[in-house]
């Protein structure tokens, strides 16, 4: 029995910790998948709470995790974790049936499931849960007040710094298709050979006022007494859907200019808006001095947004804007770049860099080489993380020590 609850507290506390984090360093991705089953459910009325919720989830799942693998608040830990999954297990039964989401969002973007593998995968999880739950007084709590304490703190500064840092910046691990380094026309294609979507047509005819479905194999085309009424495509299967789809630039003006932006073999930088009514005006600082910049660098600088064609003329109007304004679908804009508004730079296809509006950089910082700032930057970044891992590693190396110090301690002291 020792054994297996050792099995279990490393499969679930791995599983709550990796859970907890990809959601951590990703808030407004688990915040815009709130709002989506608020919207399926009929409760738009809760989506203020969407992005509270999205912090809370990610810490607490993070937390019970680390507890539960290190073997510490045992009584607690166990409590939450089986309160979780018996509140999600039946939840993914009924999303997997009803499949009002695709995509139940339980890994973020790290991890894509359907709703019927995410239940699965929650029953298997359920029945480790339950071995911790019930062998939570199997054996003495080894460690020190002190130590769970620690370990408690330890894990809510790792979870709410990730969100904070990811919330006022942009995720600083980008599982999305739209990440840097990205090429937008590589995740546009189909692999050959993948397998499509397949579909089942269901016949509608009539005899003596009663309509009948059927299917290719039985419907009565020969018997002249059954009437046809309609036809109806249902999909059976669905095939290879690509990373990025629907991706799409386009106005009135100038059609549809998305080849021409992606086969641009000079630099163009993407402003992004997924709702302009809704954007942070501090993000609009040094906006209109960066894209003369650009202009007179003979580069591109226009605006996605997937804002109505009034709302893009009355934001024209009000800030006078000297750059074009572009449709682009929501949900390519929200996977795109986690701030409204954010900054994106292309060449031929190729995502250079990405902005939090935050972070959007002065004309008087930008190097006339982008692709060598943009480089640079992302180098500073990778090695801010790397200082970071390496300091959290140690810290919990610590910790760790100190847990195992105290156990020892209490052996010899008996």
């Amino acid at each position: 029995m020792k054994l297996l609850r050792t099995i279990s507290r490393f499969l679930v506390g791995f599983l709550f910790i990796f859970s907890g984090f990809v959601k951590a360093i990703d808030p407004m991705g688990s915040t815009f998948k709130f709002k989506d089953y608020f919207s399926a459910f009929g409760m738009d009325s809760l989506a203020g709470l969407a992005f509270s919720m999205a912090v809370i989830l990610a810490a607490l799942e993070f937390c019970v995790g680390m507890l539960i693998l290190f073997n510490m608040h045992k009584k607690s830990a166990s409590c939450l974790a089986l309160l979780f999954m018996l509140f999600f297990t039946p939840l993914t039964l009924i999303l997997a049936i009803t499949n009002p989401v695709s995509d139940c969002g339980c890994f973020g973007d790290a991890l894509i499931l359907t709703n019927w593998e995410t239940f699965g995968k929650n029953i298997i999880i359920l029945a480790f849960t339950l071995v911790i739950f019930f062998t939570r007084n199997s054996e003495k709590d080894k460690s020190s007040k002190l130590t769970n304490k620690l370990m408690l703190a330890f894990s809510l500064v790792i979870a709410l710094g990730s969100s904070y840092y990811s919330y006022r910046h942009l995720p600083f691990i980008d599982f999305r298709p739209y990440h840097i380094g990205a090429n937008i026309q590589d995740g546009m294609l189909i692999p050959n050979g993948a397998p499509t979507d397949e579909y089942e047509s269901i016949f509608k005819y009539e005899k003596d006022g009663v309509v009948k479905e059927f299917n290719e194999s039985n419907y009565p085309w020969q018997d002249s007494t059954w009437v046809y009424v309609d036809v109806e495509q249902i999909k059976i299967k669905e095939g290879y859907k690509a990373p990025i789809h629907d991706f799409s630039i386009s106005n009135e003006d100038y059609g549809d200019i998305t080849d021409q932006v992606l086969n641009d073999a000079s630099y163009t930088f993407l402003f992004v808006s997924r709702h302009l009514s809704e954007l942070d005006k501090d993000g609009l600082k040094h906006i209109n001095e960066l894209a003369s910049w650009a202009n007179n660098q003979a580069y591109n600088f226009i605006c996605l947004t997937a804002s109505s064609d009034d709302d893009i003329k009355a934001f024209k109007e009000k800030y006078e804007f000297n750059f074009e304004f572009y449709a682009t679908d929501e949900i390519q804009l929200k996977t795109m770049i986690r701030s409204n508004p954010g900054l994106i730079l292309l060449q031929n296809g190729t995502i250079l860099n990405k902005w939090h509006w935050r972070d959007i950089p002065k004309t008087t910082e930008i190097k006339a080489n982008l692709a060598a700032y943009s480089i640079t930057q992302h180098q500073t970044l990778t090695n801010r993380l790397v200082i970071l891992s390496i300091t959290t590693t140690l810290l919990l190396l610590i910790g760790c020590f100190l847990m195992l110090k105290f156990r020892f301690g209490a052996i010899k002291n008996r």
